[in-house]
C-alpha cells in the first residue's frame, strides 16, 4: 500500500533545491485542474524514466488509489467498487484532458460513506463485546474482501473495534490485578465492568478520531493523496508536497526539530518509527526502536489514550508532538510482537547532536578511533559553515593527535544527505579520482571528482553499514570499496538507493497564480552510479563481511519499495585502486571466519528469523484468554533472545582529549549524552568486529609490508 506523506523522509535526499526546468507557464482558474496539468507536465518531462498515460498507468493508479482511500476496506462496499471500475482504463485519459472526474466520483462516495461509518461505530460500541467467544481475525487487509451489505459492514467495524478494544481490556485487567496485589483489600471491578471500560476508552478514541481529524479534512486534502498516488506511481521517491507539507518540509530543512526526536512514516494503515534523532528524547530514552508501530498516544494530564492506527500521519503527529517538557505515552507494538507503553519527555532537538562525534579505544596496546555520522549533512547557503565532511576531517585529526592506528567510519541507519558532502568526505581516504557517477536521462554522464591531493587518513578503515544505510552513505561505501580502500562490514546489502531528487515550487510554472499555492514536487531527475559502472539502485552495497542484525529478514530495502526503478550500470569510470600493503583478502577471511562462530550473531540471527515469523501471523484471537495464552508464549520466546541486550564486550571507549576539556565547563548534558554512546558501543558486537578487523589489517599491513622490501 501506498504511502501518501513523505515529508519526514527528505533524509533520504541526495540533493534538493528550488528548480526551476523551463519558462513554459500554465494559467486555469480552477486550482486542482491546475495543480493536475502543472505535475502531469513536469512528470512527462523532466522525471528520470518517465511513464506513459496508458491504460497500463491507469490500471495501477485506479488500484493504488482506492486502496489509499480504504486501506482497511470499512468504507467502500463491493457496489462502490463496482461504480468506481468504470474509470480503471481511463483515469490517464482524464488526467491528458485536465478532467478529474474520477477524484470527484470518490471523494463524494467517501464522504458519505464517512458519515455512514460514524454511525455504525457508535452501534457497535454500544454493544458490550464477549471475549469468551472463540473467534479470529484477520489483519492481512489486502487480502480481504470488500463487504456487500450493510449488516457486513457492521460486522466488519464489530471486529475491528474488539481488536482494537481487546488491548483496553487487558491493561485494565492487568492494573486491577496490580492494585489488588499491592492492597489485598482492594475490590477488584467485575469482568462486565472492565468491558465498559475498556469499550468507552475506544469510543472516545475514536470519536477524536472522526471529530478532530476525518471532519476536519478539507477537499484539498483529499485531494493531495490523489495528486500524490498518481505520483508516486513514478518511483518511491517522487513525491508531492501540498502546501501545508511543504511549510513542514521548510520547517525541517532548518534545522528546528521539537518533540520526540523521532521521525515517522505511514505504511499501509500503521505508524513506524523510521529514525531516531541522536540526543533526542526517544534516542535518550533508549526504549524506542526503528521499526516499532505506534499504536496510542496518551497526553500526560488525560486518562485516555487516543488509537492512531489508520490515522494521517500528520494528525498522528499533532497528538506525538508537543511544548518541550511535557510528557507523552506511546502504545507501542515492537517488532517482535511485543506491545509496550514507553513514556517521553518532549524536548527541543539539539541539532548538533546530529553530526559526527568520534570516540577513542585502546585494545592489545593499540589505539583505534571511531567516527559516528548520522547523516551527510551540509548548509548549502554557508558551505563552509554546516558540511559534514570538513566535521568529519577535524574528528579524524583530533584522533590522529591521540596516536589512533586504525578508524572505524559507522554509517549504520545514515538515511544519506548531500552529494556534495560525501564526494569531499570521500577525498579523505584517497589521493584524487573519481568518487560517483550521475546521469540525467539523454544526457552524457557526470563524473564527481575528488581533486584535492591531500589525504587526511591513510591508515586502516572500516566501514559500517546496515539495511538503513542509504544514498549518500551507499556513494561513501562504494567509493571506498571500489578503490580497494576499506572494509565493508555490515548487512547482506545496504538500502539500495540509486536515485537523486530536486525539491521543484510548482508555483513556477504558474502565470499570475490566483488559485493560490499548490506546492511542491519531489521529483527524482538523475541516477547515481558507482565508479565501476554499477548502480546501488535494488542492489545496495555488499559488504565484504556480512553479519546478520535484527533487520535481515524484514523488508526494508529500496526493493521491498512500491515502483523502484530497475538497476542498470554505464561504463566504469577510469581510477587506480588504493596502493597499499592491507591484505583484505586474509582479513576478510579472518573476520568471516569469528563471525561464523560469534555466538551473539548466531542469537541475533535467530531473533531475526523469529521476528519475520512473528511479522507473518495474520490471524489474532479474539477470545480474551487465547489472546493471553498467545502473549505468554510469545513473551516465553522473547525471553530466549534477552541476552542479546546483556552482552558486552571487553573494550572501553572515551572521548577525545578536546571532548573531555569540554566537559570541564560543559553547561549542557554533553558528557551524559557521551558516556552513554560509549556505553552502547561497549556493548555493540559490529563495532568489536570493526575493531578487530582493524588490528588484522595492521598486522597485515606489517607483514606484506616487510614481505614486499624483502623481495
Amino acid at each position: 500500500m501506498r504511502r501518501n506523506y513523505k515529508a519526514l523522509l527528505l533524509v533520504l535526499l541526495l540533493a534538493f533545491g528550488s528548480c526551476s526546468f523551463t519558462t513554459k507557464t500554465f494559467a486555469d482558474p480552477d486550482k486542482d485542474k491546475l495543480l493536475v496539468q502543472v505535475i502531469t507536465h513536469v512528470l512527462q518531462q523532466y522525471h528520470f524514466d518517465p511513464i506513459a498515460f496508458d491504460d497500463a498507468f491507469s490500471k495501477e493508479l485506479y488500484s493504488d488509489y482506492i486502496g489509499n482511500l480504504d486501506p482497511v476496506k470499512r468504507y467502500f462496499y463491493q457496489s462502490d467498487i463496482d461504480d468506481f471500475k468504470k474509470f480503471e482504463t481511463n483515469i490517464d485519459d482524464q488526467l491528458k484532458a485536465n478532467d478529474i472526474t474520477f477524484f470527484n466520483v470518490t471523494y463524494d462516495r467517501m464522504l458519505k460513506r464517512i458519515k455512514e461509518a460514524e454511525q455504525l461505530y457508535k452501534e457497535v460500541l454500544s454493544e458490550p463485546f464477549d471475549y469468551s467467544k472463540d473467534e479470529m481475525f484477520n489483519t492481512d487487509y489486502e487480502h480481504v474482501d470488500y463487504v456487500k451489505t450493510k449488516a457486513e459492514m457492521k460486522e466488519r467495524w464489530r471486529q475491528q473495534l474488539k481488536f482494537s478494544t481487546l488491548s483496553n481490556y487487558d491493561d485494565i485487567y492487568e492494573q486491577e490485578k496490580m492494585a489488588k496485589k499491592k492492597d489485598p483489600s482492594y475490590v477488584m471491578k467485575t469482568q462486565k465492568e472492565i468491558e465498559k471500560e475498556a469499550r468507552e476508552s475506544t469510543l472516545k478514541s475514536i470519536n477524536i478520531y472522526f471529530n478532530d481529524n476525518i471532519e476536519d479534512l478539507q477537499r484539498e486534502d483529499w485531494f493531495s493523496i490523489y495528486v500524490n498516488t498518481i505520483v508516486e506511481e513514478f518511483d518511491p521517491h517522487t513525491y508531492y508536497l501540498a502546501p501545508k507539507n511543504k511549510e513542514d518540509f521548510d520547517q525541517k530543512m532548518s534545522g528546528k526539530l521539537e518533540g520526540i526526536g523521532a521521525r515517522l512514516q505511514k505504511r499501509n494503515d500503521h505508524i513506524k518509527i523510521v529514525e531516531l534523532i541522536s540526543g533526542g528524547p526517544a534516542w535518550r530514552s533508549n526504549e524506542l526502536e526503528v521499526e516499532d508501530v505506534i499504536l496510542k498516544v496518551k497526553q500526560e494530564n488525560e486518562k485516555n489514550a487516543v488509537n492512531v492506527v489508520g490515522m494521517r500521519l500528520t494528525d498522528a503527529i499533532k497528538y506525538i508532538k508537543g511544548p518541550k517538557g511535557t510528557k507523552v505515552t506511546l502504545t507501542v507494538k515492537k517488532v517482535d510482537g511485543s506491545i509496550k507503553d514507553i513514556t517521553i519527555t518532549r524536548d527541543v532537538i539539539e541539532i548538533e547532536e546530529t553530526y559526527a562525534k568520534a570516540s577513542v579505544v585502546e585494545k592489545d596496546n593499540m589505539k583505534f578511533g571511531v567516527i559516528d555520522l548520522p547523516s551527510f549533512y551540509l548548509d548549502f547557503n554557508d558551505y563552509k559553515k554546516l558540511n559534514a565532511a570538513a566535521d568529519v576531517k577535524k574528528e579524524i585529526e583530533r584522533l590522529k593527535a591521540e596516536g589512533i592506528q586504525g578508524l572505524v567510519l559507522d554509517l549504520r541507519n545514515n538515511g544519506g544527505g548531500s552529494l556534495p558532502a560525501v564526494v569531499d568526505m570521500a577525498g579523505l581516504f584517497i589521493e584524487d579520482g573519481p568518487v560517483v557517477q550521475v546521469r540525467s536521462t539523454g544526457e552524457p554522464k557526470h563524473v564527481l571528482e575528488d581533486k584535492d591531493k591531500s589525504i587526511t587518513w591513510d591508515g586502516p578503515l572500516v566501514i559500517l553499514v546496515n539495511e538503513l544505510s542509504a544514498s549518500a552513505s551507499e556513494i561513501m561505501s562504494a567509493a571506498m570499496q571500489d578503490y580497494k580502500r576499506a572494509i565493508i562490514i555490515g548487512s547482506k546489502q545496504t538500502y539500495g538507493k540509486g536515485t537523486v531528487q530536486n525539491v521543484i515550487d510548482l508555483n513556477n510554472w504558474v502565470r499570475n497564480n490566483t488559485t493560490g499555492d499548490l506546492g511542491a514536487l519531489a521529483l527524482t531527475t538523475q541516477k547515481y552510479y558507482r565508479i565501476n559502472g554499477g548502480s546501488v539502485q535494488l542492489e545496495g552495497v555488499k559488504s565484504d563481511v556480512v553479519v546478520p542484525d535484527r533487520f535481515s529478514y524484514i523488508d526494508v530495502g529500496e526493493k521491498d519499495k512500491p515502483n523502484p526503478l530497475p538497476w542498470d550500470e554505464i561504463d566504469a569510470a577510469h581510477y587506480t585502486t588504493w596502493n597499499n600493503y592491507f591484505d583484505y583478502d586474509k582479513t576478510i577471511q579472518s573476520s568471516k571466519e569469528r563471525m561464523s562462530n560469534n555466538a551473539q550473531l548466531k542469537l541475533i540471527e535467530e531473533n531475526a528469523k523469529w521476528i519475520k515469523k512473528k511479522i507473518d501471523e495474520k490471524v489474532v484471537p479474539l477470545n480474551y484468554n487465547k489472546f493471553k495464552e498467545e502473549q505468554e508464549v510469545n513473551d516465553k520466546e522473547a525471553e530466549r533472545f534477552d541476552p542479546i541486550a546483556d552482552y558486552k564486550t571487553n573494550l572501553t571507549f572515551q572521548s577525545p582529549v578536546y571532548e573531555k576539556n569540554l566537559f570541564v565547563k560543559d553547561t549542557t548534558d554533553l558528557k551524559e549524552k557521551r558516556d552513554r554512546w560509549h556505553e552502547n558501543l561497549s556493548r555493540d558486537v559490529y563495532v568489536e568486529e570493526a575493531i578487530n578487523v582493524l588490528e588484522d589489517m595492521k598486522t597485515t599491513y606489517n607483514i606484506k609490508k616487510v614481505a614486499t622490501i624483502n623481495k
